[in-house]
């Protein structure tokens, strides 16, 4: 487990700076009053989602691999990172969703009734609850963690003949 460590680090600073993020999502109302901007700006998490993997691949390549870090070391050290992170975030969907803002899911209901986004609150119900943004968070950390790290590691491998 030593060899995951960094691993380990960086999937628990991922889990708290999305928390963040969700903490500041509500402080500014996008789970309440900008609920309507909501769907748009949330994607901006991407930015330091983006930031943290690509600090955690540099930190391997300096104080594992010591500077030399081929795509694959590195691509497997994401794939790992990535499923540390899905591991835990059905916790920090909890946490979200329970401690955090947990008029997220009635206000987002309401408002997607009323808009038509769908048809009805059961409907509406049936998509925003909790177990299927465990669902959600759990599989989008892992796909978006893969396709991320092996965009990050064509700029971060060591391109010399050494590996």
């Amino acid at each position: 487990m030593k060899t995951r460590a960094i691993e380990i680090k960086w999937a628990i600073i991922f889990s708290i700076v999305g928390l963040l993020w969700m903490l500041l999502e509500k402080l500014v109302g996008l789970h309440s009053t900008h609920i309507d901007k909501h769907m748009y700006l949330t994607n901006l998490f991407a930015i330091p989602a983006i930031i943290v993997l690509v600090l955690a691949l540099k930190d391997k390549k300096q104080n594992f691999y010591k500077g030399q870090m081929s795509y694959k070391q590195g691509f497997v050290s994401g794939l790992i990172l990535s499923v540390f992170i899905a591991v835990l975030s059905p916790l920090t969907q909890w946490i979200t969703s329970t401690i955090i803002t947990p008029e997220y899911f009635p206000n987002v209901i309401a408002y997607s009734v009323a808009t038509g986004y769908h048809k009805s609150v059961a409907e509406a119900e049936a998509y925003f609850n909790l177990q299927n943004y465990i669902i959600q968070s759990t599989v989008g950390a892992l796909l978006m963690g893969v396709i991320t790290t092996a965009v990050i590691m064509v700029f971060l491998q060591t391109k010399d003949n050494k590996l």
